[in-house]
Order: C-alpha cells, then structure tokens, then sequence
C-alpha cells in the first residue's frame, strides 16, 4: 500500500514547533498545489490543527526518500530548521499510516481521548484538498475508508460520551438537575480560560442568559462578546445572583468571593428555585458552609476530578473496543485492496477471450452467409471457443506440472473449481 503519513503532534513536539508549521485556511489550497509539484507523491492532504500538522500522500517514489523530501518542503515552507523539525517528525508507511489516520479521525491520537472535533477538522482538511486538485482516486478511497470507520467507532462505542474536562464536567452537572439550558441562567465568576470554556459549552447548549463577573470589567467584555454575554464587575456580582440558575466561579482570589450569607439572601428572593455551584478555584471561591443550603446542589474541583478521572478509565475502556473495529477493519481494508489489484488483470482477461468470441463469431457469420450448413456452423463456433479459450491455460498448467510446480496446477484446480485430483 503507498500511503504515506508525516507529522508532528503534541506528543512529539512543544507548542512553540506546532505553532510555527500550522497552515491557515487561507494559504492551504497555495501549499497542497506547491507541495504537489516538489515532493514525490501523487496526491496529498494537509491537516493542520492547535495540536497536530500531517502530510498524507500518495508515494510515487521510495518511501525513505519521500519522508525526506516531505521533511525538505515543509521546513522549507515554514522557514523552520530542518534539523529542528526532524527531532519533532514522524512517519507512518503503508497499512500503518491507514490505522494512525482511522485513530486520528476517531480521537483515539487526540490530546483528549476521544474528542469529537478532530474528525470535523479531517474532513476539511480531505475537502481542501479536492478543492485543491491534489486529492481523487486513492486518496478518496482512503479518507472514504478512514471516515467510516471513525463513524463506527462513534457509533458502537462510548468514547464520546463521557466528559473529561473540567469545564465540560461542570456544565455536564448542572444538566443533572436542569434538562434544558434553554430557559436558564449562567453566571460565571471570573474570566480565565476555564471560564472561558465553560462559557463555550453553555453557550453550544443553547443557554438562554449568561453573566460574567470580574473584577477587570475589559477583560469580561473581552470574554462577553464572543458568547452575547452580559459583563459585569465582581463588586456587582451579588445583585445579579438572584437571577442565577448556574453559578460557575473560578478566581485567583485567595478568600471565599460567595458566602453562605449572600446565597441564602438570593435564594429566598428566588423563591426557593433551585441553584447549581460549581467551584473550580482552589482556593475555594464559594464558602463550604453554602451546601448546607437546601435549594443548592454545591460540587468543587475534587468533586469534578473525580468525575473526570473517572470518565477518562470509562473513555480508555471504550477506546480498547475501538481498537478492534480499526484493526477489523484494517484486515477487511487489504482484502479489498487484494481485491484491486486483481481487477487489472481480470480485465485484461475479459478483453482477450471476448477478443477470441468477435473472431470465432465473425468467421461463423460468413460461413452462414455462404450458406453452410446452420448446425455444423454452430458446432465449429462452439468446438472453436472451447479450444482457443483453454489453449493457454492448458499449455501453462502441462509446463507447470513438467517443472515439478505442483502448487500452480493445485491452484489452477482451485481456479476452474475441479474436483480434487487422486495423483
């Protein structure tokens, strides 16, 4: 198989080396065409992710000197050492590079286990590559083969199921006690990059309002546009924790920012509704005294990591599952690749009996037309096709049998589905 996969990823380079190879969207079609004309393959795709950039090609050169030549352009493209990407740099070859794409497509290679995005990300990275032109026949199979089985493993595993980042198990909680976001409220304490991702996942959820306190206003409004949330200073905070459903706080502060004074007060306003706060600071943002409040459902960072550490034993579980229907798949993908490689022949085989028919068929017709007798042309036509067609098989099977070669004559039995012979 002339697959070929170069690459590196977050496990083979820091952020500084991925960084400096990514690919922008809009230079991608420019590189797959430059890339096309100055290595040896005959199709290619780029992928080009925050934690990963890989070349996927069709070799029409020796294997070595391709991941040499694909090494040479991209450092070259990206103005990086060579010696310094070629620390970073691996390869797959062959039914290898297959399995690390189908593992790749499925989030089984992802930073995070089983992480859906990537295959979203493959799939635009085949799409710019037919848009490009450097992508048809056998890469169109692969990725085909690729997606489908990325699509099993979604399908017939859990991989996906369980979260196993803290932001995504703190808005996975608060669905424990609210089935639908789409009327709540979401007020989120601080503006850090977990607050961010919290915010992300409320808003992909359809939540109706989110709030964001902090004690930098800009740096709120910074985080409030990109999600059509409401910036507020953390001096504000409590006047706003009545109308909160969701309470997410995660600071540097070093004492409690929500007392169990403060909740108590908002929830008798409330009437009571229920509350959900999650505290991801360490240390704590909200007083430990609060889960002694009947209308609030209280988690902390232990709580979280405990349901992470155990979604993520749950993920590698299922990824073991995964690994099965890739390496079925594998097997089922060369047969089928057997399968091609016989096609060629198959066909030239066609082509020559049907050769050998239009003559026979053609010498038949003249005899009819002179007048022959109709039976005994139909007997030569027949006696004709029979001799022509077995005439080289024969000669090959006796030549076979002459030189000892007993295993070709056994296989010619299989072939024409004779019975096997006593001798």
């Amino acid at each position: 198989m002339n697959l070929l996969v170069i690459g590196i990823n977050h496990n083979s380079a820091p952020v500084a080396v991925r960084e400096r190879v990514a690919f922008v969207p809009e230079q991608m079609s420019a590189a797959l065409r430059d890339a096309l004309a100055n290595i040896g393959v005959s199709e290619l795709a780029i992928l080009s992710t925050c934690n990963r950039t890989e070349l996927y090609g069709i070799i029409t050169d020796e294997a070595d000197a391709t991941v040499h030549g694909m090494l040479d352009w991209l450092a070259a493209y990206h103005h990086i050492d060579r010696a310094e990407l070629a620390d970073c740099i691996y390869d797959h070859r062959g039914q290898s590079a297959l399995k690390h794409m189908m593992e790749v497509a499925a989030g089984l290679d992802s930073m995070v286990l089983g992480e859906p995005q990537i295959f979203g990300q493959m799939k635009t990275a085949y799409a710019q590559a037919v848009d490009a032109g450097t992508a048809s026949g056998a890469l169109h199979r692969t990725f085909a083969q690729v997606f489908s089985i990325a699509k099993r493993v979604r399908t017939d595993t859990g991989i996906g199921e369980n979260p196993v980042s803290v932001a995504y198990a703190a808005v996975n909680l608060t669905q424990h006690v609210f089935s639908s976001l789409s009327s709540c409220t979401a007020l989120l304490i601080g503006a850090g990059e977990t607050i961010e991702l919290v915010a992300r996942h409320l808003h992909d959820k359809g939540i109706k309002r989110i709030i964001i306190a902090n004690r930098t206003l800009d740096r709120a409004r910074v985080l409030a546009e990109q999600f059509d949330a409401e910036a507020v200073m953390l001096s504000d905070m409590p006047k706003y924790l009545v109308d909160a459903d969701i309470v997410v706080a995660s600071t540097a502060s070093q004492l409690p920012i929500l007392g169990k004074g403060a909740v108590e007060g908002a929830l008798k306003k409330r009437k009571h509704r229920p509350m959900v706060m999650v505290d991801i600071a360490v240390p704590r943002d909200i007083e430990a005294q609060v889960s002694e409040l009947a209308d609030v459902y209280l988690y902390t960072v232990d709580d979280l990591r405990e349901i992470v550490e155990e979604n993520k034993r749950a993920r590698q579980n299922e990824a073991r599952k995964a690994d099965d229907i890739i390496a079925k798949a594998l097997v089922d993908w060369q047969i089928q690749i057997r399968a091609l490689n016989a096609v060629e022949t198959v066909r030239d085989y066609r082509a020559k009996a049907e050769e050998v028919r239009d003559a026979e068929l053609e010498r038949a017709l003249r005899q009819l037309a002179k007048g022959d007798n109709a039976e005994q042309v139909l007997e030569q036509l027949a006696r004709g096709l029979t001799n022509k067609l077995i005439h080289s098989p024969t000669t090959q099977i006796k030549a076979a049998g002459a030189q000892g070669r007993t295993d070709l004559v056994h296989w010619a039995r299989e072939l024409f589905q004779l019975k096997d012979s006593e001798s």
